[in-house]
């Protein structure tokens, strides 16, 4: 059984290349991808986590709303019951990352992330 991973964009970023890349990277390393496409709410990505039943849930945010979205999100899955982690992919100030994490989020992933770290570090939380 391959690792379950939703992928979705939050908020009204509409930059959506670098997801669409990190989705094709996980779906060639053998993962099931789910990509919500752009426009999400915290709640419709908690309840498309549920009903697909995933591993890991991975965001794009490149906006700058990363510190108020991501633990929305967070919040939204754990109130459907979910105990996915979330990992957060995108611009993110290193003072930020520290304080993502004591929020719930799983992992950070900055410009530059290798491919294989994303892949390894999502396996690992799987």
């Amino acid at each position: 059984m391959s690792t379950r991973v939703l992928v979705a964009k939050v908020g009204l970023d509409g930059h959506d290349r670098g997801v669409k890349v990190v989705a094709r990277l996980l779906r060639d390393a053998g993962m099931e991808v789910i990509y919500t496409g752009l426009f999400q709410t915290p709640e419709t990505v908690a309840a498309t986590a549920v009903d697909e039943d995933v591993d890991v849930v991975g965001i794009s945010m490149l906006s700058g709303a990363h510190m108020t979205l991501a633990p929305l999100v967070v919040r939204a899955l754990r109130e459907r019951g979910s105990s996915a982690p979330l990992v957060l992919g995108g611009i993110v100030p290193p003072g930020d990352e520290a304080e993502l994490l004591t929020l719930g989020v799983a992992a950070v992933f900055g410009p530059g992330a290798s491919g294989g770290d994303i892949v390894r570090i999502i396996e690992s939380l799987a």
